[in-house]
């Protein structure tokens, strides 16, 4: 098995991401139930690169409803309407929301007072099925990027391969 405490904060974000990509591979090679690799996930980014919080909201009800699944940090909203906050925007437009001020984010939820910005990564399957976001805080204001943007989009990318019925 891979290193599984990266810490990666001090390192350029494309080449954070790359490290990140290639240990998400290597821990989950063979592996094909989405919440080990959403846990996984999770636990990888959130160690490597020290976020306030870290995780997926799964859809529950399509179109409509997210729930929490696994993640790191405080504990988390358990449940997000479609179109609402960051996370339900990101899931009802199926793109990548970035806000780098929290509080001027039209029907942000608010679930620990500390996070300041916000990046939010629609995760689909090999179908283009929405299974949830993947959604990460952060206690600084505007920490998030188009670099960002393209590695969590790359990482995600998991969900998005063929794998072999179980």
């Amino acid at each position: 098995m891979a290193e599984t405490t990266l810490d990666l904060a001090g390192v350029a974000k494309p080449e954070a991401y790359a490290e990140l990509a290639r240990q998400v591979d290597v821990v989950l090679e063979g592996i094909d139930d989405e919440i080990a690799a959403m846990a996984t996930i999770s636990s990888a980014v959130h160690t490597a690169m020290q976020h306030l919080w870290t995780g997926f909201y799964r859809v529950v009800v399509p179109g409509k409803l997210l729930r929490v699944g696994p993640y790191q940090g405080t504990v988390g909203c358990l449940e997000i309407e479609f179109g609402r906050g960051v996370c339900g925007t990101a899931a009802a437009t199926g793109k990548t929301v970035i806000a780098d001020d929290v509080t001027a984010f039209p029907g942000h939820i608010t679930c620990d007072p500390r996070s300041r910005s916000e990046i939010v990564v629609p995760v689909f399957d090999a179908n283009r099925v929405l299974l949830g976001v993947f959604d990460i805080d952060s206690d600084q204001p505007g920490a998030f990027d188009t670099q960002d943007r393209d590695g969590l989009e790359s990482i995600v990318a998991w969900f998005a391969r063929p794998r072999a019925a179980a």
